[in-house]
């Protein structure tokens, strides 16, 4: 009896420290809710994991703009110590002043433009190994585990949260992130009958995280926070090719 109590308790030892490698931390010394309601619920001991690469899918243009917008959100709350962020890629569409909306300022956005996809890869790693920045999103083609393994590791003593907009999503590999995200842009709403656009609105699907609980919700950015306007929804997997 006492021997089985004792596997237990070590297996739980290495559960925790997995979890707190992987960037789970406690939700007694979690610093703070990173601001997405009960979208949090989906992760162990339902906090939002930083210190750790979130990978999102970017099938259209317009999923890119969606996820910078979501990402953004973010970076409100990483940020918010007077942090710095470092937005790397071949290609960058992202107006900086658009970071206003979601409480970002654009001078604390560093951009790094580079011309070959190894360049940015080599460029996101090296970055997030620097304890003085916030967070790191890199756009990239493709990325295959190794690859994203070495992004782990590279931030595993800075704890630096990562963001990649992974921009060929055609054929999906796996990769050693911690979540995987999809964000779509919706329908806006006007408010009180008000003429014009209303507040940026996303369906957002958590497609795979690690010990969690993957789901599909509505949310809408107003008033400097997300809002999550449905319950959390079965997550509808689409038919890719998985390699």
């Amino acid at each position: 009896m006492e021997k089985e109590k004792s596997k237990k308790n070590i297996v739980a030892k290495l559960q925790k420290e997995i979890l707190l490698l992987q960037g789970f931390k406690p939700a007694s010394v979690a610093d703070q809710s990173i601001g997405l309601g009960a979208i949090e619920t989906a992760f162990p001991n339902a906090v939002f994991p930083t210190g750790a690469i979130h990978e999102f899918l970017c099938v259209k243009p317009e999923c890119t703009a969606a996820s910078q917008g979501f990402i953004a959100g973010l970076l409100n709350v990483l940020m918010q110590k007077d942090g710095t962020c470092l937005y790397i890629s071949r290609s960058r569409n992202l107006f900086p002043t658009a970071l206003y909306s979601y409480g970002v300022e654009p001078h604390q956005i560093i951009f790094v433009d580079l011309e070959r996809e190894r360049d940015v890869l080599w460029a996101m790693e090296e970055a997030l190994k620097c304890k003085e920045v916030a967070a790191v999103v890199a756009e990239i083609r493709d990325i295959s585990f190794a690859q994203s393994r070495r992004l782990q590791l590279a931030l595993e003593k800075s704890q630096v949260t990562g963001f990649i907009l992974r921009t060929a999503a055609d054929r999906i590999t796996s990769t050693a992130c911690v979540a995987r995200w999809q964000i779509t842009p919706v329908e806006s709403e006007s408010k009180d009958g008000m003429p014009g656009l209303g507040f940026p609105r996303w369906q957002v699907e958590l497609l795979r995280v690690r010990n969690g609980e993957p789901g599909t919700w509505q949310i809408e950015w107003a008033a400097s926070k997300f809002e999550v306007l449905t319950e959390a929804a079965p997550l509808e997997l689409p038919k890719r090719k998985i390699g």
